[in-house]
């Protein structure tokens, strides 16, 4: 049977957005590279030095006591309650069965990912403070690659809702600086360096990417008849012979 230009770009779209997807994810992948090893050759010092001088002049009580507040957001008892009620609600309200099984993958899967990454680099810490969960090593941080992965799935199933689109873009920048927040949150409280707290984004951005695309794969497999490889291929030779 013959696809229709129409039905083939409808067809095509998904497939090349995950390609894009796949191929920003492998920038980033090298990007992570690049940055542990500055780090295991302690190439980083000044750059981290900088930023953690910078954030020791600004040091007041005030601002103590409230990112000791923002850093609990990246917790792993805050999150981990976060995210049993965000499985609640999928399953139950939104029926989102497909949702739930990628969710818990990202999640349960980027904590394993963010233990490995530390015993495999093993750095240590600025310092040691079990207040603050800044114990273990220190590289990549374990705050900023959990609270992106939970807070970019959310921005993930709140654009993907029926929500005013006012709504979507104002709680997706909400939670954007609360994963920045974090992060600045374990540099100025002594539990990282920055050099860690970016290898953690950047780790966190991969692991979320790659579930959000196999999330958006499955999908799009259970809910269309036409076969997505074969698609491309006859969207591109439509495109070659016109």
């Amino acid at each position: 049977m013959e696809l229709n230009e129409e039905k083939l770009k409808k067809t095509s779209f998904p497939v090349l957005l995950i390609i894009t997807g796949l191929a920003i994810a492998a920038g980033f992948i090298f990007l992570f590279a690049e940055l542990a090893e500055e780090v295991m050759e302690q190439e980083v010092k000044s750059f981290d030095g900088v930023i953690i001088g910078f954030l020791k002049s600004i040091e007041s009580p005030a601002l103590d006591h409230l990112l000791m507040f923002i850093t609990e957001l990246g917790s792993v008892w805050f999150l981990t309650t976060l995210s049993i009620l965000t499985v609640v609600y999928l399953w139950f309200k939104a029926k989102n069965k497909w949702g739930v099984l990628f969710f818990v993958i990202g999640v349960g899967g980027g904590g394993l990912l963010t233990f490995l990454l530390k015993h495999y680099y093993q750095r240590g810490r600025p310092s040691i403070n079990p207040d603050i969960d800044a114990v273990g090593f220190s590289f990549p941080s374990g705050h900023s690659m959990g609270s992106l992965i939970y807070y970019g799935f959310l921005i993930y199933f709140i654009i993907r809702s029926e929500v005013k689109n006012e709504v979507k873009w104002t709680a997706s920048l909400f939670a954007v600086i609360i994963v920045i927040l974090i992060g600045l949150s374990r540099i100025y409280l002594g539990a990282h360096f920055p050099s860690d707290v970016i290898a953690g984004h950047i780790a966190g951005s991969i692991w979320l990417l790659l579930c959000v695309l196999a999330l958006e794969w499955v999908v799009w497999q259970s809910s269309n008849s036409i076969r997505p490889i074969k698609a491309v291929r006859k969207f591109f030779e439509q495109r070659s012979h016109a």
